[in-house]
């Protein structure tokens, strides 16, 4: 390896996987690599620090540059507060002379102009940020799977397991999401459902499911139907608390919509814009594929010291 001055990284730490991106001065791709989760409040600090450095190494191998690269943005999940940031900034301090550390979500931004506008996130867990052109921010939901987390893969596969697990009872409406379930999990009775719950990696694991009701959802089930709307719903109104609390006009709204639910299920996100276009008209929609690739070209082009206040509630 010999390149250093020119790379720039950027890092998606996310709650099922942690990818890094390397980008040189005119913001060319030089490599990409793929980890684990790195959330700590699921994982672990040491297992999140461990994947982070892992798809770092991967990514600085494959771009042919040296470890220090000049700037770096980690988007880490489950950060929360400055003392979060600085559990992370010690042992991170060799990838890069310049860190920058955020919550995961801030990296929706980057894909906006002047990162102005909202991002919503709505992988395993979901949270919707936004910041104006005074550099102040909000955030609604983001409050983890027991307390919040609505319209994510963790949400919509929580309420396809109690609807299934009702009409097995003899208590709920038919519906095909038990069946689907079933099978995904390769189990044959609803008692087995249980172990694969409360496993370690039962979160994502739950939230995979999702896709067995989007499934059910085009096949016309009523239940899993209701599901999918309800999510979309939901991630709607954290859009526009956020929107509202940051005094951004409804004639023109910058929207980033990130994670593998938008991504991967287009008439869900179409869903969600349909919920927010009755109130905001939207000026300009990114679909973000590769959030890491975004926070890559951020590095390299701002500078990294900043610290913006928030918004007030």
């Amino acid at each position: 390896m010999h390149r250093k001055q020119g790379c720039y990284l950027g890092v998606d730490c996310g709650g099922s996987k942690t990818q890094a991106v390397i980008v040189d001065d005119e913001g060319r791709e030089l490599g990409r690599g793929l980890a684990g989760s790195a959330n700590y409040t699921q994982v672990g600090l040491e297992q999140a620090i461990q994947n982070i450095q892992q798809a770092v190494e991967e990514t600085a191998r494959m771009a042919d540059c040296s470890l220090p690269v000049r700037k770096a943005w980690f988007g880490i999940a489950g950060i929360a507060r400055q003392a979060d940031i600085d559990m992370f900034l010690t042992p991170l301090r060799g990838i890069a002379e310049i860190i920058h550390i955020t919550n995961d979500a801030e990296l929706g931004l980057c894909a906006l102009p002047e990162r102005v506008g909202v991002a919503i996130i709505a992988g395993t867990g979901a949270i919707t940020l936004g910041r104006n052109s005074l550099g102040y921010k909000a955030r609604a939901d983001g409050w983890g799977y027991l307390l919040g987390n609505e319209g994510s893969g963790y949400y919509i596969g929580q309420k396809a397991l109690t609807a299934a697990l009702q009409y097995a009872d003899g208590r709920g409406q038919s519906t095909m999401l038990l069946d689907l379930i079933l099978q995904q999990w390769g189990l044959t009775r609803p008692e087995e459902v249980i172990a694969k719950v409360y496993a370690p990696a039962g979160r994502a694991t739950v939230a995979r499911l999702s896709t067995c009701v989007f499934q059910a959802a085009r096949q016309g089930d009523e239940i899993a139907g209701a599901i999918v709307e309800q999510g979309a719903y939901e991630l709607a109104r954290t859009c526009k608390a956020v929107s509202r609390r940051l005094s951004f006009p409804r004639e023109s709204l910058f929207l980033a919509l990130v994670g593998g639910l938008f991504v991967h299920e287009a008439d869900y996100r179409e869903r969600v814009l349909t919920h927010i276009r009755d109130t905001y008209t939207l000026g300009r929609v990114e679909i973000v594929t590769t959030s890491a690739l975004s926070a890559a070209l951020a590095a390299s082009q701002l500078p990294l010291d900043e610290r913006l206040p928030s918004a007030q509630s």
